[in-house]
């Protein structure tokens, strides 16, 4: 009987799993009708085209994939359909010229589950319009690409600079240390507040912090968002992840609650300040996005890309100046010239550094460190190249072919000579597009560009950059590649010059 009854259970299982395979057939089918797609690889039901991606350098593969279907294409990641915008011209036409039709964000699952689906970084229509267009003034009321803002920094390169100086040549892991740093600029715009380089409760925010990103580019982070729905009901380090993304709620909330005891609106001091004034001049408004989940989602984005991107760049600099020792020394020469040891560097002096300033660029266009970008959504039908973009489809406006495969003379190597014309002055390049472009780039670019200049220069005045295994040690592929190119940790030493 029981053996009739597993026979039986069997049967129903194969028939439900057939069943399941032939309306997934049906839905993919049903899915490309009606439109002109972009061409693209033929999907498999339910996992698409993700035996075509290789899970550890999956750039590579999207690259390879452009080159048979062209700087246009379509791909299946899971069952989400998924155009790739492939190349500067194509990059820019999308997002520049047709602006207006390329400004959703896609609803990436790790993410929306974050945030609540809440905030500046994965909202659209009218929430997206209110929270970006105060998020930029605030920041810019406060400082954000000023005067105000420099002074912050040099402030905290100071802290910095002393830090380091008490390892007294020792090697060191930089990650903690250039990661305080950062953090403490933007925590000056957000919270009004820096903290201490030993205050344990900030460097563990930090660690989690650190621990998100790692996971987002790992080969779990990215199968999370492809199938959440799967992933959800299975166990792993994800659940871990959504704790620690709790952990950094919880701590911004604190924080509001701060403000909320001691906020007085005729002198903010900060981002959340302003954020709360705001939501009390329009609490009887019904169309304002100024609300509680708004206010913490956004401080919870501008906390997390404010700190982890920016730091993740300057460490990476600082790997590729000790690869390249003869750059470093090229920078401190030039430093030495026109800031002095004596002198605090500024912005001002960026103009009278070219050489300085062609090498952090290039830095961040060899780090390509979102080579995917953050996924763009079509909100509606979208005409693009001749090819109908169908409402629903993730878009994927592909950086890494932007910073890396064309309009570069040599887009594997580390070369300065990007940015620099042949008399030795600055030379811009339109491709340089680190923070993505259009309606949804980075509200924080200027405040990062500041901070990776004065920083990377402070540092480099006052340290000749070397680790224990000298140059030929250091490696500079990602250790993880997949939403972000997370560099490898490493120790250096920082010789006091």
């Amino acid at each position: 009987m029981r053996t009739q009854h597993f026979n039986s259970a069997m049967e129903l299982s194969l028939t439900l799993v057939l069943v399941g395979l032939v309306l997934a057939c049906l839905w993919f089918v049903l899915r490309q009708r009606n439109y002109n797609l972009p061409p693209g690889p033929t999907a498999l039901p339910l996992i698409g085209n993700l035996p075509l991606i290789d899970r550890k350098q999956p750039f590579k593969s999207c690259v390879e994939l452009s080159k048979t279907y062209g700087p246009v294409m379509t791909l299946h990641m899971g069952w989400q359909r998924t155009v790739f915008l492939t190349g500067y011209d194509a990059v820019k036409e999308a997002l520049v010229d047709q602006a207006d039709d390329f400004t959703g964000r896609g609803p990436l699952p790790f993410l929306l589950k974050a945030t609540k689906g809440y905030g500046l970084g994965i909202s659209n229509g009218e929430r997206w319009r209110q929270l970006r267009r105060f998020t930029l003034s605030t920041l810019r009321d406060f400082g954000m690409g000023r005067k105000g803002m420099e002074e912050w920094i040099q402030e905290e390169s100071k802290h910095l600079t002393d830090r380091i100086k008490t390892l007294k040549g020792k090697p060191f892991d930089p990650t903690f240390v250039i990661s305080c740093a950062v953090s403490n600029v933007i925590c000056c715009l957000v919270f009004a507040e820096r903290f201490s380089y030993d205050d344990q409760r900030f460097l563990h925010l930090l660690g989690v912090i650190s621990k998100v990103l790692r996971f987002q580019s790992s080969f779990l982070g990215q199968m999370y968002n492809i199938f959440p729905s799967i992933m959800e009901l299975l166990p792993g380090p994800h659940h871990t992840m959504f704790r620690n993304t709790d952990f950094l709620r919880n701590f911004v909330m604190t924080k509001i609650q701060e403000h909320k005891d001691s906020l007085d609106p005729s002198s903010p001091r900060d981002f959340i300040d302003c954020f709360l004034i705001r939501m009390e001049q329009e609490k009887n408004l019904p169309t304002t996005e100024f609300q509680y989940e708004n206010l913490v989602s956004t401080v919870l984005n501008l906390f997390l890309a404010g700190t982890e991107t920016t730091s993740t760049t300057i460490r990476y600099a600082l790997q590729v100046l000790i690869k390249h020792p003869n750059i470093q020394e090229k920078m401190q020469q030039e430093i030495d010239t026109v800031v002095k040891q004596e002198h605090c560097p500024k912005m001002e002096d960026r103009k009278s550094l070219p050489f300085v300033d062609a090498a952090i660029h290039e830095v961040q266009r060899f780090l390509d460190i979102v080579p995917f970008s953050l996924p763009h959504f079509a909100l509606k039908d979208i005409s693009f190249r001749g090819y109908t973009i169908p409402k629903g489809t993730m878009i994927i406006p592909f950086l890494h072919s932007v910073l890396k495969e064309d309009q570069w003379a040599t887009p594997w190597s580390f070369n300065p000579k990007h940015f620099l014309e042949q008399n030795g002055s600055f030379k811009k390049n339109p491709a340089f597009l680190p923070f993505s472009a259009g309606k949804r780039s980075c509200v924080g670019e200027s405040l990062a560009r500041m901070e990776i200049f004065l920083f990377v220069v402070t540092l480099l005045q006052h340290f000749t950059l070397s680790c224990p295994g000298g140059p030929d040690s250091v490696d500079l592929t990602p250790e993880y590649s997949g939403f972000a190119n997370v560099p490898r940790k490493y120790k250096i030493i920082a010789t006091p010059r």
